[in-house]
């Protein structure tokens, strides 16, 4: 059984691309690889055909970790969700009480997660911290070096 995964509208589609572009696309250049490198002589001292093989079991492995993501995936209807809380897709704006600096970090699906846009996996450290905390609340979040403590400004979508 596949593990449930929630993703926004654009993050599902960018998944089923993925898959079909693997499916479609890749899966026959892998083949024709293969054929390539078996035209190529004996196959038992042929390096091309091994390495077309083992390119071929990763694309294979690639595709069905994604069939089943997409087997487990929900999409997530906004407009039923509580904007008091920080739950998946809130923008929520915090501020590090021990250095004073403020960071927007919307909570996504893992994914969906890209640091470098301000998203973050619900199930990341910070993610689990903010889950079901509201504006004025303290978050305190278990890291390496010991307990963060953030201040949540605001909740937004």
């Amino acid at each position: 059984m596949s593990k449930v995964s929630y993703y926004t509208e654009e993050g599902l589609k960018k998944l089923r691309e993925e898959l079909r572009v693997l499916k479609d696309i890749e899966r026959s250049k892998a083949s024709q690889a293969i054929a390539e490198a078996r035209d190529k002589g004996d196959l038992s001292e042929n390096a091309e055909y091994d390495a077309a093989k083992e390119a071929q079991g990763m694309l294979e492995m690639r595709i069905s970790k994604l069939e089943g993501q997409l087997a487990g995936a929900r999409l997530i209807d906004e407009s039923q969700l509580d904007n008091s809380k920080a739950l998946v897709l809130s923008k929520v704006k915090i501020k590090n009480q021990t250095n004073g600096m403020e960071v927007v970090y919307t909570l996504v699906a893992d994914g969906e997660a890209d640091l470098a846009t301000g998203k973050i996996s619900v199930n990341s450290p910070i993610g689990k911290g903010l889950l079901g905390k509201s504006v004025g609340e303290v978050a305190e979040i278990q890291v390496p070096n010991g307990v963060l403590k953030f201040d949540v400004l605001e909740i937004s979508r």
